[in-house]
């Protein structure tokens, strides 16, 4: 068995040692090994071969906690893809107006999602051929091997989302002279992925449809997981991305498969979570993400523990997703979204807000949206997904023990965020640019107008959590967490399954598939559950609304970048004839104007905050900056809290009664609205909402907007990939190093 490194085939990678980070238990993977100097006889020997398969989850698994988007999927971070959407500000390299991103080396040049790839898939070869080889019961076999094919195809898929027609390499190779593999066409390798997905399926199908893995096994795949991946492929291959003349028989083949394979999904013991169980303000559908073994949601996870590195077992692997997103006064940091996402999830009809434009074709709802008090009227998963100021979010622990200072008046399971903020200089109140504000509760500089809540753990949901809360040491806050991540969830499974039916014609079946989802958010049958009722009717509404209903239920889990991408949403598919590209034909030559979609292309996407209104702020330049805490008893801080709401207005406690509590077992027995009524009355007096500085300005300080070029729907190779290998033509639209930095004349889409 050789391992050796190798860029000349754009393959190779030495062996990691085998980790148990597909499962958060300890029987997963009792020890590391290192596989680097072990022989194939380790595939004749039951226990080393499935700890090699469990090395190829740690190679291959989707990540949330990388920083790396070329070597794993884009998974709600703010990351180059999701900068991309209404999700983030901050211009990613792909819509940045001030770079324009090319293949030869440079600054500007374009991601390298290539290379990694191909080492990951190196290691997953090998492993195929030993234990193909390897003397293992067929039994034995089968089980290892669907686990292996379904990597391998997910690693394909990854590749060919995002360059078309890649090479296929299904057998370890030698780096040797003429040791290369040409590109194949788009066609040949999504019929490879679909083929290693119906092995994967077929040889887990005994391990986990006629049974099931056991507990301390769930994370790994099965065939659930590689019926839906395939679902997943094909509507992929069937959009206008892959699909320029609207082949109506790909459409066909996808709604075929998804409507057969969705039967053995649910055989198979998945479903949609807390289905006919919503429980209140959404709490079902955020619960959804937080149970960790046997989830009826999650068909392809990534597992967590709650490890330190210097404990036994000495591996570690943790989820720092609560970390990010919980307030800094929790000893954490805090996500923000952009305005944009937080202005277009729908009002409580479920009817997108009459101030958002986005999708022409859908109904505005004709509850009046009103942005000063964004919170008002929405749909329940909005409350589930963003935190505001005067908003219960509880958590196990108390941030004002321990050896750091005081994080803030509460203590976990009492917390309530008030994150509005005050300003020492009239000069800034309006001012969007600046920075020089101060938040409530001693967030001080640290504040964020309106935080992410989406997939955490919160205690009113989950009594239980899956964090080990410090105040001291090696993990302070929320670090040590085990909460899992999901790639495919069971929702996606039906709304992919949706979209196929809509795009032949099945639109009853489609908006039925709607209509299980908006259930299970907390919408009834009594007013349709929010859906407006042409869309049985009118497949480019049915469309345009299975999008939007994508973009609210997967918020912040890496998916909308790739719905943009496959729908063509930056431009409509206008501009491929300019790069020489296959052009649009289908749906009317622009998927915009099909769908009513407005492009985020020449717009910006800004933060916003809520701050006191004038007369509440400071005026003197210094006053409200600091809360000197550090050993102070509660009540002498109390006495020093430079918030001017708390030291010239209320108490405490007369604040707090305007929170609003999501909570089943609230402390507040009154309905969600009249809480929210409530709350309004506190923002209508003191607080104004504000706009802040999302996307970047020029040096000039002028404003910029979101650009986008056609070709970045497809990338280029790299000068180093195409180095590494002469025979890769490059990609239609970028420059070919090969050929003097001309044009590219590959073809992604040529069969």
């Amino acid at each position: 068995m050789k391992y050796i490194q190798s860029t000349k085939v754009v393959l190779g990678l030495a062996l990691t040692s085998a980790l148990a980070l597909s499962s958060c238990s300890d029987d997963f993977l009792k020890k590391k090994q290192n596989f680097n100097t072990q022989t194939s006889e380790i595939y004749n020997y039951y226990s080393a071969a499935n700890a090699r398969i469990s090395d190829l989850y740690q190679a291959c698994n989707p990540n949330i906690q990388a920083t790396r988007t070329y070597q794993f999927p884009s998974m709600g971070n703010e990351d180059e893809h999701s900068q991309t959407t209404e999700e983030y500000t901050g211009f990613s390299p792909f819509v940045d107006p001030q770079k324009t991103l090319n293949t030869i080396s440079g600054n500007a040049q374009c991601p390298d999602y290539f290379t990694y790839a191909y080492q990951r898939m190196r290691n997953v070869n090998d492993c195929i051929e030993g234990i193909l080889a390897g003397s293992l019961s067929q039994e034995e076999k089968d089980e290892l091997l669907g686990q292996a094919y379904f990597l391998r195809a997910w690693c394909y898929y990854y590749l060919v989302r995002y360059y078309g027609g890649v090479p296929i390499v299904d057998k370890v190779q030698d780096p040797v002279a003429g040791s290369v593999t040409p590109r194949s066409s788009a066609k040949a390798c999504i019929e490879f992925i679909c083929d290693d997905l119906d092995k994967a399926a077929a040889m887990l199908r005994k391990k986990t449809v006629e049974s099931r893995w056991s507990t301390t096994d769930y994370g790994k795949v099965t065939t659930a997981a590689a019926l839906a991946l395939k679902g997943r492929v094909l509507n992929l291959w069937a959009s206008p991305l892959f699909n320029r003349d609207n082949d109506a028989q790909r459409w066909a083949d996808a709604y075929a498969f998804q409507k057969e394979a969705l039967a053995t999904i649910d055989a198979s013991g998945f479903g949609l979570a807390y289905e006919g169980n919503p429980g209140a303000n959404g709490r079902g559908w955020a619960q959804a993400f937080l149970d960790l073994a046997d989830n009826k949601e999650g068909l392809y996870v990534t597992r967590y523990n709650t490890h330190l590195p210097d404990q036994t077992p000495d591996y570690q692997r943790n989820s720092l997703w609560e970390q990010h997103v919980r307030p800094a006064n929790t000893l954490a940091g805090g996500k923000e979204p952009a305005a944009s996402i937080v202005d277009l999830f729908p009002m409580s009809d479920g009817k997108r807000p009459n101030s958002y434009d986005g999708y022409s074709k859908l109904e505005a709802s004709s509850i009046p949206y009103d942005a000063a008090n964004p919170y008002l009227d929405r749909d329940p998963r909005f409350y589930r997904t963003f935190a505001f100021p005067g908003v219960y979010w509880r958590f196990q622990g108390d941030p004002n023990t321990g050896t750091g200072e005081t994080a803030n008046p509460y203590k976990g399971d009492e917390y309530i965020l008030w994150n509005y903020v005050w300003y020492n200089d009239p000069t800034k109140y309006d001012d969007p640019q600046s920075g020089d504000r101060w938040g409530a509760d001693n967030l001080l500089g640290n504040t964020k107008g309106i935080y992410i809540r989406k997939g955490s753990d919160d205690l009113d949901v989950n009594a239980t959590p899956h964090y080990i809360f410090n105040t001291s040491g090696k993990a302070i806050g929320f670090r040590c967490n085990q909460n899992s991540t999901f790639e495919i969830r069971y929702a996606e499974v039906l709304l992919n399954l949706a979209e196929a039916a809509c795009m032949t014609g099945n639109m009853p079946e489609a908006v039925g598939q709607l209509q299980r989802i908006r259930a299970r958010a907390g919408y009834t049958a009594e007013n349709g559950y929010g859906l407006q009722s042409n869309l049985s009717g009118d497949q480019q509404a049915c469309m345009a609304a299975i999008l939007y209903e994508r973009q609210i239920e997967f918020a912040y889990e890496g998916k909308r970048a790739e719905d943009m991408r496959r729908w063509l949403l930056y431009d409509g598919g206008t501009g491929f004839g300019a790069i020489g590209a296959k052009t649009l034909t289908g749906w009317g030559g622009n998927t915009l104007t099909w769908l009513g979609f407005k492009s985020l292309i020449g717009t910006r996407r800004e933060r916003l905050e809520f701050r006191l209104k004038d007369q509440y702020n400071y005026t003197d330049g210094t006053s409200g900056r600091q809360w000197p805490i550090k050993g102070a008893t509660p009540a002498e801080r109390e006495g020093d809290n430079p918030d001017p709401i708390l030291k010239k207005e209320m108490t405490r406690a007369e604040r707090d009664a305007y929170a609003v509590d999501l909570s089943e077992n609230a402390k507040k027995k009154q309905p969600l609205a009249e809480q929210l009524a409530h709350l309004k009355e506190f923002y209508d007096k003191y607080l104004v909402r504000k706009t802040k500085k999302g996307d970047s300005y020029d040096s000039n300080n002028t404003q910029l907007v979101m650009t986008w070029q056609p070709r970045y729907y497809f990338f280029g190779l790299t000068q180093a990939n195409q180095d590494a290998n002469p025979t890769l033509p490059q990609t239609v639209g970028w420059e070919d190093s090969k050929s003097g930095g001309s044009s590219g004349a590959f073809d992604p889409l040529a069969e």
